[in-house]
């Protein structure tokens, strides 16, 4: 049976499992390849008699919460209803000349997941996992002394996987943070979190191991940043979210997947370390986006066969630069295809966890100390970090007022005419993006980045998607039609 390292599902009632697909977006699990024969089986575990998790636990409680997230279904508020008899004695058959319509049925918010999250602020700041509140028209957080509120999104970063949201309320009991930078392998750890609904849940364990990468061990697409905290505490569906605290109740990690053949907990769970958590929250708050600094490398894992083929004999393990990107941070500081990294700042990077996990607190701009072999001679050089963009700006979140334009929905009579069933009118072209692109009033968009569009919310999550991934390319490619029925293909660049 293939073993399964599962996203902690944010839906309880219904449990399903997928691969990472091809756009190395979030799934609901990685299949581990079926070369994999290893079974797990959790042995005796005896815990040290004089360890006492109820300090830790009282802390913990009442700073996670149960979110539930709800989704409207989309659908036509008014749909044509025909007669059956119609489709055979025509329209007007009983005495009817006019097409009968369904009445409006407004469509409810449907639950669609649930998860955990962990305060953060006593003004309502709440730290939690990206695909727990991904796609929500609603979101419902539950303390733990019951009380309910609403909750908006403050922002997201799907690459590590976390959102900060927040309610609007005062007097809350935060989390205190604590640093993960220095948790040791062997150390107990708690995982508290609402797993299959059960609210203010607390299990325990070890950390197992550190700056773990999930896809490196199962030989599957990168989850995004993967830099996490392995642990044996029992996790399941409905943890993802919860905190991941220390004897001390001082937050540590947020659990957000788990290693399972079943899509349920079976021996290993992972966490996002404190210190990413932190950084990239700051960051959203202060600037409405997360701040990726870039090396400008392509790499890997120095393995054995690596050295054997390089001749690398003066380290055995770290980051082997298969490429140096031009007009790049490492072009910049001297690396060549063929180093070897081996310490950022003095903290070893033995492996592409640990790697990310030192690049994840960093910022564009920031200068730091490498060390790396080449020809087996060890060298240190100073690096100065970029963007995704190539320089050392700051980003702001931008929103789509950028673009220039309005959008406007398109009758069913001008879908008619158009011969087309989906698309979206462009209209009040002012300066903007559209306007540098060329597109001009009344083009009518099809599909942007393949992904065809029937509304602006359509748009506006694309647009978000762009802007908030880390990727060298913010661009828009789209397909449209103006009234004369010319196809015309557009690339609208988002970047600076």
């Amino acid at each position: 049976m293939a073993i399964v390292a599962a996203i902690i599902g944010s839906a309880f009632t219904i449990m399903a499992t997928s691969v990472i697909n091809s756009n190395n977006t979030y799934s609901d699990s990685i299949i581990a390849p079926e070369s994999d024969n290893s079974s797990f089986i959790r042995t005796g575990q005896t815990r040290a008699e004089n360890t006492d998790f109820t300090k830790a636990a009282e802390i913990t409680v009442n700073a996670v919460v149960s979110i539930k997230s709800f989704v409207t279904p989309r659908q036509n508020t008014m749909q044509n209803f025909i007669d059956p008899f119609e489709l055979f004695f025509g329209p007007n058959y009983g005495g009817n000349n006019q097409q009968r319509q369904k009445p409006k049925e407004e469509a409810k918010p449907q639950q669609s997941g649930l998860g955990s999250g962990v305060i953060i602020s006593d003004n309502g700041y709440i730290v939690t996992n990206n695909h727990v509140i991904d796609g929500a028209d609603k979101l419902e957080v539950t303390l733990n002394d019951n009380r309910t509120f609403n909750a908006k999104i403050i922002g997201v970063d799907s690459s590590t996987d976390l959102a900060l949201i927040k309610i609007e309320v005062k007097g809350l009991t935060p989390i205190e943070f604590g640093n993960s930078d220095e948790i040791k392998v062997g150390e107990w750890v708690l995982a508290v979190g609402n797993p299959f609904g059960f609210t203010s849940t607390v299990t325990t364990g070890i950390v197992s191991a550190k700056a773990r990468s999930i896809s490196s061990a199962t030989h599957t697409r990168p989850m995004g940043m993967e830099s996490f905290i392995q642990t044996d505490a029992a996790v399941n569906p409905g943890n993802s979210g919860g905190a991941l605290v220390n004897t001390n109740g001082q937050l540590i990690g947020i659990n957000t997947a788990i290693y399972s053949n079943t899509g349920n907990y079976a021996g290993y769970s992972f966490a996002i370390p404190s210190s990413i958590v932190k950084k990239v929250i700051t960051d959203i708050k202060q600037f409405g986006t997360v701040q990726r600094a870039v090396l400008g490398i392509a790499f890997s894992d120095l393995t054995h066969e690596i050295a054997k083929e390089k001749d690398i004999t003066a380290v055995n393990d770290g980051i082997y630069i298969g490429k140096v990107e031009d007009r790049s941070a490492a072009m910049e500081a001297g690396l060549k295809e063929g180093d070897v990294i081996t310490q950022i700042n003095g903290n070893s990077v033995k492996n592409t966890g640990m790697l990310m996990e030192q690049m994840t607190k960093l910022r564009p701009g920031d200068k730091i100390k490498a060390t790396y072999y080449r020809d087996n001679k060890q060298f240190t050089t100073t690096i100065t970090l970029r963007n995704a963009q190539g320089n050392t700006s700051i980003t702001k979140t931008k929103d789509m007022i950028d673009l220039g334009c309005a959008f406007k929905e398109l009758s069913k009579a001008k879908m008619e005419e158009m011969q087309i069933t989906k698309g979206i009118e462009v209209v009040g072209i002012k300066d903007g993006k559209f306007k540098q692109a060329g597109i001009k009033n009344g083009f009518v968009i099809l599909e942007v980045n393949n992904i065809p569009i029937s509304s602006r919310d359509e748009i506006e999550k694309i647009y978000n998607s762009i802007m908030t991934e880390g990727n060298n390319d913010k661009v828009m490619f789209i397909v449209g039609l103006y009234p004369t029925g010319k196809k015309v293909y557009y690339a609208v660049d988002l970047s600076e």
